[in-house]
């Protein structure tokens, strides 16, 4: 799990975190495909994610009330939507 302070963003430091991620997973672990989930209401986070390659699956899983871990939400609808994006090697001359 991975968040940039609100006053941070826009500077570029989540597209470069989570291309680091992703390069680690293709070229270390050698993953095919990256599996993350959303909070499906931030429908601005989803739009960002799938501008950098990332699907929605229509797959979602329950929000885990009660678990510090992820805050204290503020609403009792929420869930997590599963997104993927395939980890393609990238081509060298």
């Amino acid at each position: 799990m991975f968040a940039v302070r609100p006053g941070e963003q826009r500077a570029g430091l989540g597209r470069t975190l989570l291309g680091e991620a992703e390069r680690i997973a293709r070229e270390e672990w050698g993953c095919a495909l990256m599996t993350m989930t959303v909070i499906d209401v931030r429908a601005e986070l989803i739009a960002w994610y799938e501008r950098r390659g990332y699907r929605r699956t229509g797959r979602f899983k329950p929000f885990p009330y009660g678990d510090a871990r992820f805050g204290l939400p503020r609403r009792g609808d929420l869930r997590f939507e599963v997104l993927e994006k395939p980890l393609r090697r990238e081509m060298t001359e």
